[in-house]
């Protein structure tokens, strides 16, 4: 990251992403590896997914019950496979250390593409679109664009994507003779948004589809503002080295968009569908800036 962002750590006596780094260092000596390619899944008759359990729409627990648009994908991967899907929750700030240290064949979950994880991953497909905008009060009148966030407090979740294209954002302000402010981590986006409706922060960013899940479903107390990035896509992460996976994972996508199943799962999730999205898997960081019209 452009080394004039200025950081915290998240509201904890701990760094969270010192913490994840410690927790998937110890996991790794611990746990005998697991990931593997597709010859050897269906060997072994099962393949261990890793999710997480807190980013509406995404993966979320309601009552007790895994919902979501990746816990209906994930519901439809089992009717597909001709093998077992063995999921394992675990936190965002460690979940994609533990695929990339071979402790799980994927991640299934809403992770935004960027460069840094395409030189450890390939991706499927993309499912969702995953531009970034920023979230502010609903009573807050001094922040009507882009502009007068400067020298704000924001929030952002560690070790997502969000803070690898905040020099995007610093740009945008530079140009208006403005300046990033302070950033704080969070371990996850509710602690953000909680921090944000009591006005510990000024405001929040996250990619399209969540920002509008929150802003619907609690328009009283959020607010959608400009868009503070380019292009972005989610789809889900598979470690280099399982080729034959990101076919299989690419052709269950195809299925499931041929069968107009993934179009409802979209609308019922995200209140939209995706029809321009790009068809193939993201592989390289040059593939990906093409697609994103993004600046090297």
């Amino acid at each position: 990251m452009d080394s004039t962002l200025r950081h915290r750590v998240s509201r904890t006596r701990v760094s969270r992403p010192l913490a994840a780094t410690v927790a998937g260092a110890l996991m790794s000596l611990s746990l005998p590896a697991l990931a593997a390619d597709l010859a050897e899944i269906q060997e072994r008759g099962y393949m261990e997914v890793a999710t997480e359990d807190n980013y509406a729409p995404f993966n979320f627990i309601e009552n007790g019950e895994a919902k979501g648009f990746n816990a209906d994908m994930l519901e439809e991967l089992r009717d597909y496979a001709d093998f077992e899907i063995r999921q394992e929750i675990l936190p965002w700030t460690g979940l994609l250390a533990a695929v990339s240290n071979d402790q799980y064949d994927m991640a299934l979950t809403g992770a935004s593409v960027s460069d840094e994880r395409l030189r450890v991953f390939n991706y499927t497909p993309p499912y969702a679109s995953a531009q970034h905008f920023y979230i502010k009060r609903a009573d807050d009148d001094s922040l009507q664009s882009v502009a007068d966030l400067s020298g704000k407090t924001l929030g952002v979740q560690a070790g997502s994507v969000l803070l690898s294209r905040l020099p995007e954002l610093e740009q945008m302000l530079e140009e208006q003779d403005g300046e990033l402010g302070e950033v704080v981590e969070y371990e996850s986006y509710p602690e953000a948004f909680a921090d944000l409706a009591n006005g510990r922060l000024d405001y929040v960013i996250d990619s399209a589809v969540p920002v509008n899940t929150l802003v619907a479903s609690k328009p009283e107390i959020f607010a959608k503002g400009q868009a503070v990035s380019g292009a972005g896509y989610v789809s889900w992460p598979i470690p280099k080295d399982s080729p034959e996976l990101l076919d299989y994972m690419t052709e269950f996508l195809a299925h499931m968009q041929e069968s107009g199943r993934l179009a409802e799962l979209q609308e019922k999730w995200f209140g939209e569908s995706f029809s321009d999205l790009p068809s193939k898997p993201l592989t390289s960081v040059e593939q990906f800036h093409e697609l994103a019209g993004l600046d090297d």
